[in-house]
C-alpha cells in the first residue's frame, strides 16, 4: 500500500476500497517503526480523528481527489494540535494557535495529517544536521545526509513513511533534499504559495511548495496549495498572476521542439564525474522525447553565493528578533534582568548556525556597512534575474527551460561537513541564482551516483522555468518521468 503513488492511494480511497481511516493507521505504524528521525511529532488520535472526517466525507460523496490521502508538514509551518517548533530549542514545545494557509489549504480537501517533519533549524542548513533535534538520516545510505533545510519531508517520501508532504525553499531546501533522497519536490514561482504560519527565514526567499514521488502527484499538491492570500503581503494577487490553475491540466503533452538550456557555469570545475553522468544521460532522455539543447550561459551564477548569504542573513536577523523569550517559546533560567534574559535566552536557544547567520545578518545591515554589503547584494541579485531573463524571456529567448545538475555531488556523510560551514554553504551554488531570482525550479530523480559508496545515493535533474511556468515544468518531468523509471526506485527494505 505504502509503495503507491498519491493518485494512486486517491483511486483507491474513491472507489472506497481501502477507507482513510486504514491508511492513515498503516501509514502511522511505518512511522511508528522508523529510525530515519524523519518526524519530530505524531499524534495518533488527532490524526485519525481526521481520518474519520475524511471517510465520512467520501461515504457523503463530496470528496476532493486528496480527500483521505495523508501528508504530513515540515515543521516550518505552524498547525494546531502538533508541535510547531522550526526544529529549534526556541520553541521547543510550541503549539500554535492556527493553521498556516498551506496547512488550512490541504486540510480543506480533506487531506490527514500525519505529523511534523525534522528540518534544519529555521530552515537554515543544506544538511538537517543543524535540528536542534537530531539528524535525519537518508533512508538510501543511512551513514548520508538526506539534504536540507527539508531533510526530513525527502526522507519520509523516499521511505514511503508518507505519500505527500510539504517543504519549504529559501535557497535550494526543496529541490536539493528531493535530490539526495531520489524524490520530485517543485519551488513554486516566489508568491505563488502563501507564506502566512510559515516561520521565517528570508521574507524575499522562502517559498513553500510539495515534494512526493511523482511530477504527477506534485502537480495534485500545487493546484490545492496555490493562491492568493490576503494575509500574506507577499502573495501574489489574481492582477500579479497569483490565480487559482489546475497544474496537471499539461502533463500529458508531448515535448517537441522543447528548447533547454544547459548553463556552461553548471557544468564547470567542482561538478563530480557520477553527477555530470547522470545529469548528461537524463538531458538525452530528453532529446529522444522530441526536445532541443541549447548552450547557455547564466555568467552570474558564481555570485549568487555571497549574494545569498548576504541577503538572506540580514533578513533571518531581522525575522528571529521576534523570538526573545518574552511572549511565547524558550525562556532561559537564572537570569538577572530584562537584558540579560534576553541575552541568556538567544545564547542558549538558539544553534550555531541559527546565532552565526544572525550575527553576519545583524553586521551587514549596520550602519556604514549596509551600503558595502546588503545594497551591493541585492543589486547582484538583479543581475543574475537578468541573466535567466535574457535567455528565458521575451522575442529574444533563447530556451524554454533550463536544466542541469541541482547539487556538485551526490549526499555526503553525516558528519563529513559538520565543522565546515562554508563546505555547505557551497554545495548550493546551483539553486541559489533560482531562488535569488524568484523563479519556479523542480528536481526530479535522474539516476544514481557511482562507485562503492555513491552508488546508492541518488541524483536529482533541475529543471529551471520562466515566471509562472510551473505547469510546464511539471508537464516536462511528467513526460521524462513516463519515460524513465528513476522515481519508482526505492530504498532497500521499503
Amino acid at each position: 500500500m505504502h509503495t503507491k503513488t498519491l493518485k494512486e492511494l486517491s483511486a483507491l480511497l474513491q472507489s472506497k476500497e481501502i477507507s482513510a481511516t486504514e491508511l492513515a493507521t498503516h501509514y502511522l505504524d511505518r512511522i511508528e517503526a522508523s529510525d530515519l528521525n524523519a518526524f519530530l511529532h505524531v499524534d495518533r488520535q488527532l490524526t485519525l480523528a481526521q481520518a474519520a472526517d475524511a471517510d465520512a466525507r467520501i461515504a457523503a460523496g463530496n470528496a476532493h481527489a486528496l480527500t483521505g490521502v495523508p501528508v504530513a508538514h515540515k515543521d516550518i509551518f505552524v498547525t494546531r494540535g502538533w508541535r510547531s517548533t522550526a526544529g529549534s530549542k526556541m520553541l521547543v514545545d510550541y503549539v500554535s494557535p492556527f493553521d498556516a494557509t498551506v496547512v488550512e489549504k490541504l486540510h480543506a480537501t480533506g487531506m490527514v495529517h500525519l505529523g511534523k517533519l525534522n528540518c534544519d533549524e529555521f530552515a537554515m542548513g543544506s544538511s538537517n544536521e543543524n535540528s536542534a533535534f537530531g539528524a535525519v538520516k537518508n533512508p538510501w545510505d543511512t551513514s548520508a545526509v538526506p539534504g536540507g533545510s527539508s531533510g526530513g519531508s525527502a526522507a519520509a517520501i523516499a521511505a514511503r513513511l508518507a505519500p505527500a508532504v510539504t517543504g519549504t525553499d529559501t535557497g535550494g531546501s526543496i529541490r536539493q533534499p528531493a535530490s539526495f533522497c531520489g524524490i520530485t519536490g517543485i519551488k513554486p514561482t516566489y508568491g505563488r504559495v502563501s507564506r502566512f504560519g510559515m516561520i521565517a527565514f528570508a521574507s524575499s526567499l522562502d517559498q513553500g511548495g510539495p515534494m512526493a514521488q511523482t511530477a504527477e502527484d506534485c502537480a495534485l499538491l500545487l493546484s490545492a496549495m496555490a493562491g492568493y492570500d490576503e494575509r500574506d503581503s507577499t502573495s501574489l494577487t489574481p492582477e500579479q498572476g497569483g490565480v487559482h490553475e489546475d497544474f496537471s491540466r499539461n502533463l500529458n503533452e508531448p515535448l517537441d521542439g522543447l528548447r533547454i538550456g544547459v548553463p556552461k557555469e553548471y557544468f564547470g570545475e567542482g561538478l563530480s564525474a557520477d553527477v555530470e553522468s547522470a545529469v548528461r544521460a537524463a538531458l538525452d532522455q530528453f532529446v529522444k522525447l522530441g526536445a532541443t539543447l541549447v548552450d547557455i550561459s547564466l555568467p552570474n551564477t558564481a555570485l549568487s553565493i555571497p549574494a545569498y548569504y548576504m541577503i538572506a542573513p540580514a533578513e533571518a536577523s531581522s525575522n528571529l528578533s521576534r523570538f526573545d523569550g518574552v511572549r511565547y517559546g524558550f525562556r532561559a533560567e537564572g537570569y538577572k534582568d530584562l537584558q540579560d534574559m534576553y541575552r541568556k535566552t538567544r545564547a542558549q536557544g538558539f544553534g550555531p548556525e541559527v546565532q552565526r547567520r544572525i550575527m553576519v545578518g545583524t553586521y551587514v545591515l549596520c550602519h556604514g556597512y549596509y551600503d558595502a554589503y546588503y545594497v551591493k547584494a541585492q543589486k547582484i541579485r538583479r543581475l543574475i534575474a537578468d541573466d535567466f531573463a535574457k535567455v528565458l524571456s521575451g522575442p529574444d529567448a533563447v530556451c524554454d527551460v533550463i536544466m542541469g545538475p541541482v547539487a556538485p555531488t551526490v549526499a555526503w556523510d553525516l558528519g563529513s561537513k559538520a565543522d565546515d560551514p562554508v563546505a555547505n554553504y557551497l554545495a548550493d551554488i546551483f539553486t541559489l541564482s533560482t531562488s535569488l531570482a524568484g523563479l519556479p525550479g523542480m528536481s526530479i530523480p535522474a539516476g544514481f551516483g557511482q562507485g562503492d559508496k555513491n552508488a546508492s545515493r541518488p541524483v536529482g535533474l533541475q529543471i529551471i522555468g520562466n515566471y509562472f511556468a510551473e505547469a510546464k515544468l511539471l508537464n516536462i518531468a511528467h513526460q521524462f518521468q513516463q519515460a524513465t523509471d528513476w522515481h519508482t526506485r526505492a530504498p532497500a527494505g521499503v
